[in-house]
């Protein structure tokens, strides 16, 4: 492109056609009916259609769009899908289906990352019109304004799209496999392996941990608070003119549980230190750490306190009136598996993987959210 070029904006209604085929012979069925979200995607329908007459339903043809007039009650966002897929949908009479009139000038794909932008939904809420309800009508989708590049530069840019997203579907697709080998091996590990308690008096397995910040060198900023799903969450609490002081210090590899497991929707709210960076937590929940990490490994033992065979066992023996807790006592009474350290490590090994699995996909999801304004922002001033 010379230097001199200037994007065009374009009015989009010159460059898609709305598409009104139904299923009118019957092709499609109950298993083929989409629903459109606010998050850009087709999703099966939740509607009860038992019964229901589905010849009206429009057609959904690969690389066509659909999306819910309505804009209220949806989050500030528009419901949209784009079939990417090789199949056909149906959806109900009520949406609007449209596609590129010509896409060697138009890719629908480039149309598509032009649309998950935040500043589309903005723009959409500030066109719906209605008492109410409020929509946002074809001939309102017609009037939006679209930098249109060449083709080429389109491409270029939707494969830019394409290849951070295929990054993180790729990484979220292992996650569940290496989430069930895990617990395979685990399974194992029970039906191999003897079990031994983690604290009987003789054989101390695990030990209280009480460090507090009676110097004050960690401040409010490393206070955390656990939750229910096993990790550290940024505190809710008010910290204005608390004392920091009688804080427990939790460092690298030590757990950190609320004894209170009342309320907490039959869960306990437990996590693993696996950072370098030590944090504090309130003083009234417990931490405790692995005596001797040559025999028992925190994150073993970590996979096996965060199974939901954990959460029902931690409820059933959590006592108390008015507040039900588990304490150490009990915590101590636990029955693990112990397989060899090698064996230990061959399981955290899997969930290693499984966790950068996790992350690698998260944060490509994180950048794929401004990926699309720096994409079409790019497209408007080349």
């Amino acid at each position: 492109m010379k230097q001199t070029e200037t994007i065009k904006w374009v009015r989009l209604g010159d460059y898609i056609n709305k598409s009104e085929e139904i299923n009118s012979e019957f092709a499609f069925g109950i298993s083929s009916v989409r629903g459109v979200s606010n998050t850009k995607g087709f999703i099966k329908t939740k509607a009860d259609l038992k019964g229901r007459d589905l010849s009206p339903f429009q057609l959904v043809k690969p690389r066509h769009f659909a999306f819910n007039r309505r804009t209220t009650r949806n989050g500030e966002r528009l419901g949209l899908g784009y079939n990417s897929s090789l199949q056909t949908y149906i959806c109900t009479e009520d949406y609007i289906v449209f596609k590129s009139k010509d896409e060697s000038v138009l890719l629908a794909d480039y149309l598509y990352v032009f649309i998950l932008r935040d500043e589309f939904d903005r723009r959409v809420r500030y066109d719906s019109w209605g008492s109410a309800t409020e929509f946002f009508n074809w001939e309102d989708m017609q009037r939006l304004t679209i930098p249109l590049p060449p083709i080429e530069i389109q491409q270029e840019l939707v494969d830019t799209y394409n290849g951070l997203k295929s990054l993180a579907e790729q990484n979220e697709a292992l996650i569940e496999p290496l989430n069930k080998a895990c617990e395979a091996f685990i399974v194992d590990c029970q039906m191999k392996y003897p079990k031994v308690k983690l604290s009987d008096g003789k054989v101390d397995y695990i030990e209280l941990c009480d460090e507090r910040n009676g110097n004050g060198l960690y401040t409010v900023d490393d206070v955390r608070g656990i939750s229910t799903e096993k990790v550290f969450i940024p505190t809710k609490a008010n910290m204005d003119g608390v004392s920091l002081t009688s804080y427990k210090v939790v460092n690298h590899n030590d757990f950190v549980y609320v004894a209170d497991t009342s309320r907490r929707g039959d869960k306990i709210a437990l996590a693993l230190n696996i950072t370098d960076k030590s944090i504090l937590v309130s003083s009234i929940y417990t931490a405790f750490r692995c005596k001797d990490t040559t025999k028992l490994m925190p994150e073993y033992l970590y996979l096996l306190l965060s199974r939901t065979e954990f959460d029902r066992y931690s409820r059933f023996n959590s006592w108390g009136s008015a507040r039900e807790t588990f304490d150490w006592s009990e915590m101590c009474r636990v029955e693990i598996p112990l397989p060899p350290i090698e064996v230990q490590q061959s399981i955290v090994n899997i969930y290693h993987c499984m966790e950068e699995a996790k992350s690698i996909a998260a944060e490509a999801r994180e950048k794929l959210k401004t990926l699309c304004p720096a994409l079409i922002q790019r497209a408007a001033n080349l």
